[in-house]
C-alpha cells in the first residue's frame, strides 16, 4: 500500500493526526528561530557585559545592550536603562525577565499537549474502525477475514498517532532544554547588571 492508501483507511481521524503533525513541525521551525535569536551571542555578550559595566558609563553600556540583538540582551538594557533613569534597577530587572521568560515559553504547552492527545486520537480511530469491522459480523463465509482486515486497517490511527506524539515529545524535550539554559543565561545578565549597578539607580534619586 501507498502512503495515500495507508492513509485513506487509517479513517477521519488521520486527518486531525495530520493536522497535529504540521502544528509539531510549525512549532518546531518557529521556536528554532526565536531560541537562535533569544541567545544570539549569548555567553560573548555577558563577557563583554561584566567589563563595560566596570569601566564605561551607563549610557555607553546602554547602547552597548540595545545593539545586542537578543532577549539577553533586553534583560540587561532593561536594567541598565531603569539606572540612567533614576528607577529601580532590581524592579526593571524582574519585569524583563518575566516578560523574556514568556516569550521562551510561548507555544511549548501545545506540542506537551499534543503528546498526550495524538495517541488518544489514534486509539479513538482504531475503536471506531473496530466498531465498523465487528458491525459487519455474521455468519456467511469469508466474513470473519474481512474483519480480521477491518481490525487491521483500524490499527494504523493507534501506529500514525503513537509517530506522531514520539515527535512531538522529541521536539519538546529539546525546547525544554533550550528553555533552561535559556533562563539562566537571563538571570546570570540580570546578576551582573544588578550586582555592578544595585543602588545606582535609588542614590541617583536621592542626588
Amino acid at each position: 500500500m501507498d502512503v495515500m492508501e495507508i492513509f485513506t483507511k487509517g479513517g477521519a481521524v488521520m486527518y486531525l493526526l495530520l493536522l497535529c503533525s504540521v502544528a509539531v513541525i510549525a512549532i518546531g521551525i518557529e521556536r528554532l528561530v526565536f531560541y537562535h535569536y533569544a541567545g544570539n551571542n549569548g555567553n560573548a555578550f555577558l563577557e563583554n557585559l561584566s567589563v563595560k559595566l566596570r569601566v564605561q558609563t551607563l549610557n555607553q553600556v546602554a547602547d552597548f545592550c540595545h545593539a545586542e540583538k537578543s532577549l539577553i540582551g533586553e534583560v540587561a538594557f532593561s536594567g541598565v536603562l531603569a539606572a540612567t533613569r533614576n528607577e529601580n534597577i532590581e524592579v526593571a530587572l524582574d519585569m524583563a525577565y518575566s516578560e523574556a521568560a514568556m516569550k521562551l515559553r510561548a507555544r511549548l504547552n501545545y506540542l506537551s499537549m499534543i503528546v498526550t492527545l495524538s495517541p488518544l486520537l489514534g486509539l479513538l480511530g482504531t475503536i471506531s474502525g473496530m466498531i465498523e469491522a465487528f458491525n459487519i459480523f455474521n455468519l456467511q463465509a469469508g466474513q470473519p477475514l474481512a474483519i480480521t482486515g477491518g481490525i487491521g486497517e483500524a490499527l494504523i490511527a493507534t501506529a500514525t498517532g503513537l509517530c506522531v506524539a514520539i515527535l512531538a515529545l522529541i521536539v519538546h524535550t529539546y525546547f525544554a532544554q533550550r528553555l533552561d539554559e535559556m533562563l539562566a543565561k537571563l538571570e546570570k545578565a540580570a546578576s551582573i547588571v544588578l550586582g555592578a549597578l544595585s543602588g545606582k539607580g535609588e542614590n541617583n534619586a536621592t542626588a
